[in-house]
C-alpha cells in the first residue's frame, strides 16, 4: 500500500507549521485573539478563507509552544515518540498533541515498523477518533499483518474493516486545517484510495473475489496519480479467480510494469502473468488456484 506518510509531503503539511501560527510574534496571546474580527489566525488581510475543515491547533502558552517545537524538531522515531509522550503528559489538554503523534506514525511507517505504527496510531485515535491517518494506520497494519493462526484473527480483521469504513465516512468532514481547494481534493482522493485498498485486501484474503474486485477498482480510480502495484496485482488475481481472463491479463501486465524483477511483488506479478498466458494460450480454463503472495 502507499505509505500514509506520503500524504504529508503531497499536501505540504509541516509538522509544526499550524502551531507556529498559534502565537503572534513576541506576544503571549494566541494569534486568534489578535486577529481582526472574522479573520482566522494566520490569515492575512485579503486572503481567501481556507476550505472548511478543522480549526488549526494552537498553543495556549509560550512554554507549550517551545516544548512543542523542540519535540517536532526530532527525526528519530523512538525519540519522537518519547518526546510526544512527555509533551502529552506535561500538557494534557494541548491541541498540539495530535500533530506530534501524526509525525511519529509517519516516521514509524517510513521505518517499516508495523508494530510501533499500530501502537502510535491507536494513541492518536484516543485524541481524535476520526483522524484519517490514524484510522488508515491501524486498518492497514491489521489487514496486512493478521495471520490465520492469530487467536484474535476475527476481531483484528473486523477492526480493520471498521476503521477503513470510518475513514471513508469522515473524509469529507475531518479535513486537516489549512488546505487549499486543490489539496483538499488530493487529500480526499488519497484517503479513499487507501481505505478502499484495505477493504479490497480484506476481501482478497477472504477470497470474496467480486467484492475484492470492486474495492480494488475504487482504490485505483480514487488516486490514479500514484497506483499501488500490489493493488493492481490483487485486482488481476481477483479477476482471474472469476474467470475474467482478458481483463485479468490487462492488470497483470500493468503490475509487471510497475514492479521490478527479483522483488517479491515483481515475482508475484510475473507469476500471475505467466499463469494467465498459459490459461488463455492453451485454450483451457481449469479451476483457478490463487498464486502465492
Amino acid at each position: 500500500m502507499k505509505q500514509a506518510a506520503i500524504i504529508i509531503a503531497v499536501l505540504g503539511i509541516g509538522v509544526w507549521g499550524f502551531a507556529q501560527n498559534g502565537f503572534a510574534q513576541g506576544n503571549d496571546k494566541p494569534a486568534a485573539q489578535n486577529a481582526p474580527a472574522g479573520q482566522a489566525a494566520g490569515q492575512t488581510s485579503g486572503q481567501a478563507a481556507a476550505p472548511a475543515g478543522k480549526r488549526p491547533p494552537q498553543a495556549k502558552t509560550q512554554d507549550e509552544f517551545a516544548a512543542y517545537k523542540a519535540a517536532a524538531a526530532l527525526t528519530d522515531p523512538a525519540a519522537q515518540e518519547k518526546a510526544a509522550d512527555d509533551f502529552a503528559a506535561k500538557f494534557p489538554d494541548s491541541e498540539l498533541r495530535a500533530l506530534l503523534y501524526r509525525a511519529v506514525v509517519a516516521s514509524y511507517q517510513r521505518a517499516n515498523d508495523a508494530d510501533k505504527m499500530l501502537a502510535t496510531s491507536q494513541k492518536l485515535l484516543t485524541l481524535d477518533p476520526d483522524d484519517p491517518q490514524a484510522l488508515l494506520g491501524v486498518a492497514q497494519v491489521l489487514a496486512e499483518r493478521t495471520r490465520d493462526t492469530d487467536l484474535d484473527k476475527d476481531q483484528r480483521l473486523a477492526e480493520a474493516r471498521k476503521d477503513a469504513q470510518r475513514a471513508l465516512a469522515t473524509v469529507d468532514t475531518d479535513l486537516p486545517a489549512g488546505l487549499t481547494p486543490e489539496k483538499v481534493d488530493v487529500f480526499k482522493g488519497y484517503v479513499r484510495s487507501e481505505a478502499y485498498e484495505i477493504l479490497g485486501t480484506l476481501d482478497f484474503t477472504a477470497k470474496a473475489w467480486a467484492d475484492a474486485e470492486g474495492n480494488l477498482r475504487k482504490s485505483i480510480d480514487a488516486y490514479p496519480q500514484e497506483v499501488d502495484p500490489i493493488a493492481v496485482f490483487r485486482l488481476s488475481v481477483a479477476l482471474d479467480m472469476q474467470g475474467k481472463y482478458p481483463e485479468a491479463m490487462k492488470y497483470a501486465n500493468q503490475a509487471v510494469g510497475l514492479t521490478k524483477e527479483g522483488t517479491a511483488a515483481g515475482k508475484a506479478a510475473r507469476d500471475e502473468k505467466d499463469r494467465l498466458t498459459q490459461l488463455t494460450g492453451g485454450g483451457s480454463s481449469p479451476a483457478p488456484t490463487p498464486p502465492k503472495n
